[in-house]
């Protein structure tokens, strides 16, 4: 991966830099029409689909059976009469706080989170501060089944920004999530790539997962002076620890 050049935000035209995702929808993720699918276009505006809200259900979110599905006789039963009593699953969920705090020691990372949502034309927010880094509050939290996404400025006019060195991240190291009641989600990094946002991997990013998985996401690649973007993005994926 190429590194970037210093001094490129000088030339931005805009203070903060984070261009609002724009998602794609990849035909895997057409079917299930309430799958998040999100791709950053740039460093400085844009926009980005929302995210259905966080507990809400889709057939690509949807988690595979662990056994054959019973087939049902075409004679019917009979119980005693009398109210049924009501069902209960014997599934037990953790609960799972709000991640408050990302602390990433082999970059020197370590920032409040900021809470996104959707704007006012129902795109996705991006963080208002380039010092701080931001969670999209409208998919998975950190620690749950699914892929928690984070979002952060590359830089800004005045200098680097909270994720201009996620690209520096290799397989192996930590990134930390602390959670509004105390505890800490901890993932270990297994990708970090580099793609240009025509081609942006929806389905990698975004896709439901079975495990805790943590996506983290910047600008990166050359600067496009004309257009005020960045041409590619970074992206950092990582498992439960």
């Amino acid at each position: 991966m190429t590194d970037l050049p210093t001094g490129r935000w000088a030339q931005r035209r805009t203070p903060t830099a984070l261009t609002r995702p724009a998602f794609a929808r990849p035909a895997s993720v057409r079917l299930a029409a309430t799958a998040m699918l999100l791709a950053l276009a740039g460093c400085a505006g844009g926009q980005v689909e929302a995210a259905p809200p966080e507990g809400s259900t889709s057939s690509a979110g949807s988690r595979p059976s662990a056994t054959a599905t019973p087939s049902v006789s075409a004679t019917p039963t009979t119980t005693a009469a009398g109210p049924s009593a009501p069902y209960r699953s014997k599934r037990k969920f953790t609960a799972v706080a709000a991640p408050v705090r990302v602390r990433i020691p082999a970059i020197g990372v370590r920032s409040t989170l900021a809470r996104l949502g959707r704007a006012s034309d129902g795109t996705v927010e991006v963080p208002k501060r380039w010092e701080q880094a931001g969670w999209y509050s409208g998919g998975f939290r950190p620690g749950q089944p699914g892929p928690a996404v984070l979002l952060g400025h590359v830089d800004s006019r005045n200098g680097p920004a909270v994720f201009f060195d996620l690209r520096r991240l290799r397989p192996g190291d930590t990134v930390l999530v602390d959670r509004a009641d105390k505890s800490t989600a901890r993932f270990r990094v297994t990708q970090v790539e580099r793609y240009s946002k025509t081609r942006f991997p929806s389905d990698l990013v975004y896709f439901p997962t079975l495990e805790p998985s943590l996506r983290l996401v910047t600008c990166g690649g050359s600067f496009d002076p004309a257009s005020g973007h960045y041409r590619d993005n970074v992206i950092v994926l990582a498992t439960a620890a």
